[in-house]
């Protein structure tokens, strides 16, 4: 909506609809193994701080190229973030939890996603489409400095022989 109100052609706005998803698609692997090995909280602080500023840049920059450089720099902010909060959640709860545990996590995380866009609706029915975006921004780089400050990691060791997570012991690092 924002992008054909703001005159882009319907081919414009899909290319523009596909860059993000691609970009967080083909970033994901990547950044999920990367926080096995380096740890999951660098990776959703600065994930949700990048997501913040790109949807920032949605409504200050204008026009296809800008938005296009925002919405990979909002996918590569997702991909930091949406496997390893994933992992966060499984590497809290013991070997036979693990399941439920992912489970809940993602019953309340699709249940915020129902939520929040019926909240950013009504925000953007009362405030405007570039009004509702910065709000969103301002609260996704909230969460980023929320994480930064009080996440305490607990994670599996990472087994360099095995290439992987040997699930034992936990180790906390602050």
């Amino acid at each position: 909506m924002l992008f054909t109100a703001s005159g882009l052609s319907l081919q414009s706005t899909a290319v523009l609809a596909a860059i993000y998803p691609a970009t967080w698609g083909l970033c994901q692997v990547w950044f999920g193994a990367l926080s096995d090995r380096w740890g999951r909280k660098v990776f959703i602080a600065s994930g949700m701080i990048v997501q913040g500023f790109a949807l920032l840049g949605l409504t200050v920059w204008l026009g296809f190229w800008p938005w296009a450089v925002a919405l990979m720099t909002l996918g590569i902010g997702t991909a930091m973030v949406y496997p390893t909060l994933l992992a966060a959640a499984g590497d809290l709860a013991p070997l036979r939890e693990r399941a439920l545990t992912v489970g809940v996590y993602r019953l309340w995380r699709d249940l915020g996603y129902a939520a929040g866009a019926i909240g950013a609706g009504l925000l953007a029915d009362i405030s405007g489409l570039p009004g509702a975006i910065r709000a969103v921004a301002a609260l996704t780089l909230a969460s980023g400095v929320v994480v930064a400050v009080r996440f305490r990691e607990r994670r599996p060791a990472f087994d360099p022989t095995l290439g992987n997570m040997n699930g034992d012991p936990l180790t906390e690092v602050r």
